[in-house]
């Protein structure tokens, strides 16, 4: 399997954070390695963030930046209409046959960043993430769990069942066990505690419906491509 070095651009309130745990914690439930770091300023909402993920079946060693990605996401398309990233141009890096995913419902590419990509041959993938997660999940804050479930959805690097498991991980934590026991809890613990299995069971939805997009669409990587280079 080649080595995906991940670079996620988007802005605060977003959950590029989030994300990058996520697709690190599936890594590790399926058996495999990733590393993982986020990069933003004291901006909140609305501020430039990156986050950095390596993502392989080999021990990884390497932390810091990914200055050289072979996989672009963009969560938000001001990214690249308003340079609001901290790589700019957005594609700053990106190895031959690399992917771009981007979150948008319009061609945002300008011609000379499309020739420049052209140049590269990489795979330019654009979803409507923020309006998918608003259809699926009700809320724009799933756009995260779209952009992940199409990155799975093309590598199919994890199954399903691991992608629940970092979720699990992720929203509901050890303090709670799907499985049984909330009879015993007090009101308002029961009262969160659904709260977050609603949370978790959407974001299971949209993920899904973005796996089955990348499906339905033949973007599913080959196994050769797959094959470290």
């Amino acid at each position: 399997m080649k080595r995906y070095n991940i670079r996620i651009a988007g802005v605060g309130g977003q959950g590029v954070v989030t994300s990058a745990h996520i697709l690190g914690n599936a890594m590790s439930a399926a058996g495999k390695y990733a590393s993982l770091v986020p990069f933003f300023g004291s901006e909140k909402r609305m501020a430039p963030v990156e986050a950095y993920v390596r993502a392989s079946d080999q021990p990884i060693y390497e932390v810091g930046e990914v200055v050289y990605p072979n996989v672009i996401m963009i969560y938000h398309p001001q990214v690249i209409t308003h340079g609001k990233s901290y790589t700019m141009p957005f594609y700053t890096g990106l190895k031959p046959n690399g992917m771009v995913i981007i979150n948008t419902d319009v061609d945002i590419i300008p011609e000379e960043d499309k020739q420049v990509l052209e140049e590269l041959n990489a795979k330019i993938f654009m979803i409507p993430a923020t309006q998918i997660a608003r259809d699926i999940a009700g809320t724009e804050l799933a756009t995260n769990m779209a952009m992940i479930g199409l990155f799975f959805g093309i590598t199919k690097l994890v199954s399903l069942e691991h992608i629940e498991k970092a979720l699990v991980e992720r929203f509901l934590g050890g303090t709670f066990v799907a499985s049984g026991g909330t009879t015993a809890l007090d009101s308002a613990i029961e009262k969160k505690f659904k709260k977050k299995q609603e949370l978790l069971s959407k974001n299971m939805d949209v993920i899904k419906y973005t796996i089955k997009l990348a499906e339905e669409n033949k973007w599913v990587e080959e196994e050769e491509e797959k094959v470290a280079t």
